[in-house]
């Protein structure tokens, strides 16, 4: 096996960077499969709060805790030359974090129910509306059916994050970030096997399909969840046993190493758990809206989640062990790779934040148009995503400076600013949200009006003011600590004014190209955009651009 310890810091990124998009795409089929089946009525709506709902499990005890708990503790045993103690640490973790997880499971399925009642609002009054021949669909019930399906896949996938965080601290990142391409692999398969079954291929819907026909590929996404999971976990164990030393599976908290990981973990769940509040908070709100909406949040979330993956959380990944071993011994040392890590993550992450924000509808309609998902769906989805768009530098940027405090073992603060996030975000989001549900998306005086409305990007308004706030006072605080500044300010106005000049050839096309297929015109005009911008960049000789050009290489 390659020993990937011997690989630049640049050429890990790299390879994290590989793994995540290599899944992320995946996930890209995935959600365009889901789309053209169920467009963004009922039973969309269903499938995004549902896969939400469990997410407590997966977003509380999964990678990021294990970022902020587990990482540094295991990685500064080895460094410190005790592998033998690291891997007792390691067993200890993980049998406290399987215990941990069957409890959570368990108790998600029992309550499932009110869970769904609570988290899903909106949904309560669906089954009057049934019985009064309004609608076809009890959102509520089919969503408490989902979820006990969930739940048991979202405690596999942190069991797999354990995985991954043994593997990333002794710098084998190829495995545990290709792993989750057999998540979707499955998901994808087993949807397309029940589909084509029941006679439905995802291009060729035209009209409606019965809700028991959408109810059994409803059922199939969850099943397909739980059988790829497993495969995400079991595929990493035997790169895990070959580099983990001394491991031995305990539920002891006696082990060296353990109640240091554990009394990290409690400001790590607070800062997780107060993003997870603002996620569920999210949902609660989305559901009071117009049909349609926590599905076309969710569309949209998808796009905007993949740049922070793939520039920002793919780099901290790298750089958070390395930056632990740094420590406090040399504060503008840590500066200065945080500074680095920034000009890495920006330079991809802002051409894609003005693509999204100017060329987002062909981008929306190419993954997603076909189907029942048609171009009402595509504006609303687009427009969110648009909202969303202008926080996205904050939100990449500060998963980057999150790795400055957690390296210095500081999961308070973080958890601190999440919460200020959070907060935020409702107060701007509800007025946001309630006025802009009376805009339909289309309307034709004497004609039509479109079935959604704007509701939905009051949500993603209230998210990017937060993340700007977050990112304000981290920086703030960072630089306070580090005494020397963080944002490379020079290179990110450099990269903007680049990135606009490379929208002008790929908008003439756009106008240019109306009347081709949604998915043609997409992958035509990004392409454009995303030559150009590196053209220019290779033209100018951006050092990032020479940098992921040689990890390549």
């Amino acid at each position: 096996m390659t020993d990937q310890s011997k690989f630049p810091t640049g050429n890990r990124a790299f390879i994290v960077a590989l793994g995540i998009l290599a899944s992320r795409v995946l996930g890209l089929v995935r959600w365009s499969i889901m789309a053209r089946y169920f467009g963004s009525g009922a039973h969309a709506d269903v499938l995004r709060a549902a896969f939400q709902a469990p997410n407590a499990l997966q977003n509380l005890l999964g990678e990021g805790t294990m970022s902020a708990a587990f990482i540094p503790v295991y990685s500064k045993m080895l460094e410190e030359g005790r592998p033998e103690a690291a891997g007792r640490f390691a067993g200890s973790i993980l049998g406290l974090l399987t215990a941990v997880v069957c409890t959570g499971v368990v108790i998600g399925i029992w309550l499932a129910h009110p869970i769904c009642s609570i988290l899903m609002r909106g949904f309560v009054g669906d089954a009057a509306e049934v019985a009064a021949g309004i609608r076809e669909v009890d959102r509520l019930l089919l969503a408490v059916d989902m979820i006990r399906l969930a739940f048991p896949m979202a405690g596999i996938l942190v069991l797999s994050s354990w995985a991954l965080g043994v593997l990333n601290s002794h710098r084998r990142f190829l495995m545990p970030y290709f792993a989750p391409v057999l998540w979707n692999v499955t998901i994808i398969s087993v949807l397309l096997g029940v589909g084509s079954h029941a006679g439905y291929f995802p291009g060729d819907i035209k009209g409606t399909m019965l809700p028991e026909t959408l109810t059994r590929l409803l059922t199939a996404v969850f099943v397909g969840g739980i059988f790829g999971g497993l495969l995400q976990f079991v595929i990493q164990l035997p790169s895990v046993f070959l580099v983990i030393k001394g491991f031995r599976l305990s539920f002891s908290t006696q082990a060296d190493g353990v109640r240091q990981s554990l009394a990290a973990v409690g400001p790590a769940l607070a800062g997780r758990g107060v993003a997870q509040l603002s996620a569920y908070l999210d949902i609660l709100l989305a559901t009071l809206l117009i049909e349609g909406a926590v599905a076309s949040i969710g569309y949209a979330q998808v796009l905007y989640i993949l740049p922070i993956s793939l520039f920002g959380l793919s780099v901290a990944a790298a750089e958070l062990p390395e930056l632990t071993r740094i420590g406090m011994s040399s504060l503008p040392q840590m500066a200065e790779r945080i500074r680095s890590g920034l000009r890495q993550g920006l330079f991809l992450a802002i051409p894609t934040a003005l693509g999204y924000i100017v060329l987002g509808y062909t981008i929306i309609g190419a993954i997603y148009r076909g189907g029942l998902f048609g171009v009402d769906d595509n504006w609303l989805a687009y427009i969110i995503l648009a909202a969303y768009s202008f926080g996205l530098l904050a939100t990449v940027s500060s998963r980057l400076l999150q790795n400055g405090f957690w390296a210095q073992g500081d999961t308070r603060t973080p958890a601190r600013m999440a919460g200020v996030r959070a907060f935020i975000a409702i107060i701007v989001a509800i007025p946001a949200m309630f006025v802009l549900d009376q805009v339909p998306v289309f309307f034709i005086p004497g004609v039509e009006v479109s079935r959604l409305y704007f509701g939905a990007v009051g949500l993603a308004i209230g998210s990017t003011v937060a993340a700007w706030v977050e990112w304000w006072f981290l920086v703030r605080i960072l630089k306070r600590r580090l005494g020397g500044a963080l944002i490379p300010w020079r290179t990110v106005g450099k990269m903007t004014s680049l990135g606009v000049i490379a929208l002008i050839p790929s908008s003439v096309l756009w106008v240019v190209a109306q009347n081709w297929s949604p998915i043609v015109i997409g992958v035509i005009v990004t392409s454009v955009f995303a030559g150009t911008y590196l053209i220019l960049a290779k033209i100018r000789g951006y050092p990032e651009l020479m940098d992921w050009i040689g990890r390549w290489r």
